[in-house]
C-alpha cells in the first residue's frame, strides 16, 4: 500500500497542484504535451470534467496506456493524439487550447515552443518543475519573447507532504506566434531559443 499512496502523492497530487491556477480551472480546452503514461492530463480531466483534455504523445504504447486508463476511469473528456507537439500544430491542434500543460518533458524555452502555436490568444502554458533554475528560466524567458508568450508567474507549491522544490511556471500568448514556428520536429530542443 505506501507504493500506490507514493504513486498517488509523485503523480496524481502533483498533477492535481495546478487547479491551484484559475486558468486551469477555467480552460475548456486543455493539451497535455508529452502526456507519457498520462499525467498530468488525465487526472485534471477527471477533476476538470466539463474541459476537453488532449494528451498529446508521439509513442504508440503509451497513447494506448493512456486511451486504458482514461477508459477504466470512465472519464469521456480525455483523449490521446498520438503526435509530436510540432506536428500536432499542424494537423489540427494550432491556437485550438486554453491551456497547454508540461511536466517532465524539457526546458523552459523549449517547452515555450511547444505549446505557443498550440495556444489561443491568451491562453496559458503550465510547466511542472523542480528546483528553480535562474538560466532556465532566462532561457525561456528569452524563448517566450520570441514566441509570442510572457512569463507570468512562477508559484511553489506543496502538493503533497515531503514534496521539495516543486513550482508551476506559467506563460501567458499576448501576441500571434510567428509564422514560421513551429519548427520541425526535433528543433526545439536540439537547438533551444533563448540560448547561447
Amino acid at each position: 500500500m505506501v507504493v500506490a499512496e507514493r504513486a498517488i502523492d509523485l503523480h496524481v497530487a502533483d498533477s492535481l497542484a495546478a487547479l491551484e491556477l484559475a486558468v486551469v480551472g477555467e480552460a475548456e480546452e486543455i493539451a497535455d504535451v508529452g502526456a507519457g503514461a498520462g499525467f498530468p492530463g488525465l487526472a485534471l480531466a477527471l477533476a476538470l470534467p466539463h474541459a476537453r483534455v488532449d494528451l498529446i504523445e508521439p509513442a504508440r504504447r503509451k497513447c494506448a496506456v493512456i486511451e486504458r486508463l482514461a477508459s477504466a476511469a470512465g472519464t469521456g473528456n480525455a483523449r490521446a493524439v498520438r503526435a509530436r507537439a510540432e506536428d500536432w500544430a499542424h494537423e489540427g491542434g494550432a491556437e485550438a487550447y486554453d491551456v497547454v500543460t508540461a511536466r517532465a518533458v524539457g526546458s523552459l524555452a523549449v517547452l515555450c515552443e511547444y505549446a505557443a502555436p498550440l495556444l489561443r490568444r491568451e491562453g496559458a502554458l503550465v510547466c511542472w518543475k523542480g528546483a528553480r533554475d535562474r538560466d532556465e528560466e532566462r532561457g525561456g524567458q528569452l524563448a517566450a519573447a520570441e514566441l509570442g508568450l510572457r512569463a507570468a508567474d512562477v508559484r511553489p507549491v506543496k502538493p503533497f507532504p515531503g514534496a521539495r522544490n516543486r513550482h508551476l511556471h506559467t506563460f501567458l500568448k499576448v501576441e500571434p506566434t510567428p509564422a514560421r514556428f513551429p519548427r520541425r520536429a526535433g528543433m526545439a530542443a536540439k537547438r533551444p531559443l533563448g540560448s547561447a
